[in-house]
């Protein structure tokens, strides 16, 4: 999985102070525009999937069977003669919602044990610290895969998998940023004037964290994205015969010599939709990180 390094991470003050600059920043990188432009595209085309003139994607043809693309259907068919073209806007919807929603689990639940760790210190940060270890030890994919099988193939399960795996990378980072930012003369100030643990956190803490986490969690979704694509593949993420990337891909493996259409089409849109989440990540990080000028 895609970790910012902790030396690139960069409190967000600055950015906030001025968020004309970090939007010029953004506009002036190619890259990041050209991956806020995939993005969009993507998120338009499975926004607007119940308005397009587009077949039914569950729809079956005999008749049509692994046809290539063609007037009729723009991107071919598949193995049952339903439309790939229909099929991959509407199977954009359970990728992305995965990517995003896997990745909302990991922050709503990572920053939290973050902040109690690196604020608090001492017993709460070592039990932290340490669980989060064993879980960072462990390769990302496999225990997604194992919580997915554990929970049992569903794409809600998947997500869920998906993001209490990715979780442990947020909460390092979290953690990381407060230990540098807790001694700070203006959370010293907080604290000497007696406010509550509670609103020196939300208050002073969370807003001078959050860029990096902004970055961090638009390149855990490209990640998000490739890991409901694999988890659909082995047949624990969404279930036929809803559409879904991945499982398209896990049907066209057969198929690969008689069509291959049928594998190109869903692989090159997890392909371009990755690369769009990680150009915006790293032009997210250049734009908010006050060092750049």
């Amino acid at each position: 999985m895609t970790t910012l390094d902790q030396t690139q991470a960069v409190p967000i003050a600055t950015a906030q102070r001025s968020p004309s600059r970090a939007w010029r920043k953004m506009r002036a990188n190619k890259g990041a525009v050209a991956g806020l432009v995939i993005i969009l595209f993507f998120a338009l085309l499975a926004l607007s999937a119940p308005l397009l003139p587009i077949p039914d994607p569950l729809a079956t043809s005999w008749s049509a069977i692994r046809k290539a693309p063609s007037a009729a259907h723009w991107l071919g068919t598949d193995d049952i003669g339903r439309d790939i073209l229909s099929r991959m806007i509407w199977g954009a919807q359970a990728s992305l919602m995965a990517g995003v929603f896997s990745v909302a689990i990991a922050v709503f639940v990572g920053v939290p044990f973050g902040l109690i760790a690196g604020y608090f210190g001492g017993w709460a940060d070592m039990i932290i610290s340490r669980v989060t270890e064993a879980f960072l030890a462990m390769p990302f994919l496999i225990t997604a895969i194992a919580l997915a099988a554990f929970l049992g193939p569903s794409l809600t399960n998947a997500m869920i998998a998906i993001g209490l795996s990715a979780m442990p990378v947020f909460v390092r980072l979290t953690r990381g940023q407060v230990l540098a930012v807790k001694t700070e003369e203006y959370v010293e100030g907080a604290r000497s004037i007696g406010l509550r643990h509670f609103s020196i956190i939300t208050r002073y803490i969370l807003p001078n964290v959050f860029a990096p986490i902004l970055v961090q969690a638009t390149l855990t979704i490209a990640t998000a994205i490739i890991a409901e694509a694999s988890l659909s593949f082995l047949g624990l993420g969404q279930q036929p015969p809803a559409p879904s990337w991945g499982s398209m891909l896990n049907v066209a493996k057969n198929f690969l010599s008689q069509a291959p259409w049928m594998a190109m089409w869903p692989g090159a849109a997890i392909f371009l939709v990755v690369i769009g989440f990680n150009l915006l990540g790293d032009g997210l990080r250049d734009a908010l990180d006050p060092r750049e000028v």
